[in-house]
């Protein structure tokens, strides 16, 4: 059985504008320039036309679900929040420079464990356990998620084999793709 999937990372918001670590306990709403750039891009029709919809719990996933899909239901899953970023959360690179944690951090290549956060590997399984649920409550139809960019990433390297940072995406934009759910495979991947 093979359905298509789009993946949609949620409008921009203050801290995004500000180049924050926006991660999975910073529960902001989406500024006014996200807002406006999602409804242009709902005006050009650069989303499919979707009947179920999926959304991380955090504000700014759902303010963009109900920003593209009018009036629809959408279904929560827990475990499609972004990576829990710990110490460094609703901080950026220059208030972190110099900070020993982050530095570590950097060079593994953002894989490390985060102080009191997530590291990429357990984060990845969290959010793979989050697209199984989709699949699962999909009942074999094709769906949307607006999620977060880690999310996107973190699904999209693991049903590939390609880095994590591949499928690194601007707000509002994403990924669309047909997924063989016997296989576990994607064919016809494609952003937007």
């Amino acid at each position: 059985m093979t359905i298509t999937i789009q993946l949609v990372r949620h409008g921009k918001t203050k801290g995004n504008l500000e180049k924050r670590f926006i991660g999975s306990k910073t529960n902001e709403a989406l500024c006014v320039e996200g807002i406006e750039e999602i409804k242009k891009l709902v005006q050009e029709k650069n989303y499919e036309d979707s009947n179920l919809i999926f959304s991380s719990p955090l504000r700014r996933c759902v303010e963009t679900a109900n920003l593209i899909w009018r009036k629809k239901e959408i279904i929560i899953i827990d475990n499609l929040r972004e990576i829990d970023f710990g110490i460094f959360e609703n901080k950026n690179h220059e208030e972190l420079n110099g900070n020993e944690f982050y530095q570590k951090w950097i060079d593994s290549n953002c894989e490390s464990k985060i102080p009191n956060g997530e590291n990429l590997k357990d984060f990845s399984k969290r959010t793979m356990d989050g697209f199984s649920q989709m699949i699962l409550k999909s009942k074999n139809k094709n769906f949307s998620a607006v999620v977060h960019g880690g999310t996107i990433m973190a699904i999209l390297s693991f049903l590939t084999g390609r880095k994590f940072y591949d499928f690194w995406t601007e707000n509002g934009h994403g990924y669309i793709f047909d997924y063989i759910i016997e296989e576990n495979q994607i064919l016809n991947l494609r952003k937007f």
